[in-house]
């Protein structure tokens, strides 16, 4: 690989296997960092540690040697199971995976271990936010990881040039270094799962590459991944928020909040969890009709990648008692049984009961809430079919 090239990227690509030493001695050395291990792997020598990170001399080896062994045991502890539909794709072809986004951390951290087990002999680089990056030991872990930067928080010329750069470098990444591309369809979890992909985000993917709209999408070979969770660990923290948004005029979200959401997503219990590839948009792309008006195109892409995520959700019973209960019909009882819904309504109870720091909480509007997330999947599965 032609370093000059990837020098332009220096800011926001992940380790060349040249920088990998250096980072793993600065996270190693790092306070903070040596107390995670400590609780991670609490009967392994800190030396221990350091010399099989050293031995990784690639972030693919990395992620072999550390995340994925991590993510099978927690996913056998915090699930009832996960898989990956991959009918439709070519595991030896790279791909630029467009995802619904339900959790912070594993989208993609359980997308690169299914990539594995699918027979893929690469997983992907993943986009992430700056705004999750505020430790440093955590920056470089993302990077070790096969992270690439979305740059936030900018001037609006600066954001038209990190956004060209990261278009560029996302095509750089499936054209050049032969790795697949993971991004959210928006920026942000859809709190109440109504996931629907942000042109902006394809407009953004369209500046890189060569040729038409159409061309440099094409270019990316997009793939529309549906992300199913049984129960999602995040439910209870997404409501709060939504009560707060709607009582507590200008409140944000914390750097405290998101690092609460991360750990609660990553160890809380999920049911089970189900990946599915949609086939790649790029034939649909070439049997768009040549006169599709530039203004709409990015709109026409979005809603055919929402189609294809909301058609391929794995949709549970849980999903149905939550229609039911929030319309309070009886529209979907043979989807379930009535123990499925007496559990699925003593588990929303038992998360209403997590949310206890809210002023003046309001039960049947975090009810509401919740109910609505659980909902909108099936809703949007109904439609798309």
């Amino acid at each position: 690989m032609v370093n000059s090239e990837l020098s332009k990227y220096d800011s926001i690509r992940p380790f060349e296997p040249e920088e990998l030493p250096a980072a793993y001695d600065r996270m190693l050395g790092d306070p903070q960092f040596q107390q995670v291990l400590a609780y991670l792997y609490p009967q392994v020598p800190a030396e221990a540690i350091g010399q099989k990170m050293r031995a990784c001399g690639t972030c693919l080896d990395f992620q072999k040697a550390f995340c994925y062994s991590f993510l099978k045991d927690l996913m056998a502890k915090a699930s009832k199971g996960m898989d990956m539909d991959v009918t439709n794709v070519d595991v030896k072809r790279r791909y630029t995976f467009v995802s619904n986004h339900r959790d912070i951390v594993l989208d993609s951290a359980l997308l690169d271990v299914q990539l594995i087990d699918a027979g893929f002999e690469t997983t992907c680089e993943i986009a992430i936010g700056d705004n999750l990056l505020s430790l440093p030991w955590v920056k470089d872990l993302v990077r070790i990881n096969k992270s690439f930067i979305v740059e936030r928080s900018l001037s609006p010329r600066e954001m038209l040039m990190a956004s060209k750069r990261l278009s560029e470098y996302m095509h750089f990444v499936i054209e050049k270094k032969n790795d697949n591309v993971w991004i959210a369809q928006r920026e942000g979890r859809a709190k109440d799962s109504n996931d629907r992909t942000q042109p902006a985000i394809l407009k953004m993917m369209a500046m890189g590459g060569e040729g038409t709209q159409r061309e440099r999408l094409r270019q990316l070979h997009i793939v529309p991944l549906a992300i199913s969770y049984e129960l999602d660990p995040c439910d209870f923290l997404k409501a709060r928020e939504m009560q707060l948004r709607r009582d507590v005029e200008g409140w944000k979200k914390s750097a405290t909040d998101d690092i609460v959401s991360m750990r609660t997503g990553i160890m809380g219990q999920k049911g089970h969890v189900h990946y599915h590839c949609a086939p790649c948009i790029d034939e649909w792309l070439d049997q768009l009709p040549e006169d599709t008006p530039k203004t709409q195109f990015f709109d026409i892409v979005a809603a055919h990648i929402d189609q294809e995520i909301h058609c391929n959700y794995r949709i549970f019973p849980n999903n149905y008692v939550a229609f039911d209960l929030l319309n309070e019909t009886e529209a979907f009882t043979d989807h379930y049984t009535p123990e499925e819904r007496t559990a699925f309504e003593e588990y929303l109870e038992s998360r209403v009961a997590l949310i206890n720091d809210v002023p003046g909480k309001d039960e049947p509007f975090l009810r509401e809430q919740i109910l609505t997330m659980y909902a909108n999947p099936l809703i949007n599965h109904l439609v798309a079919k």
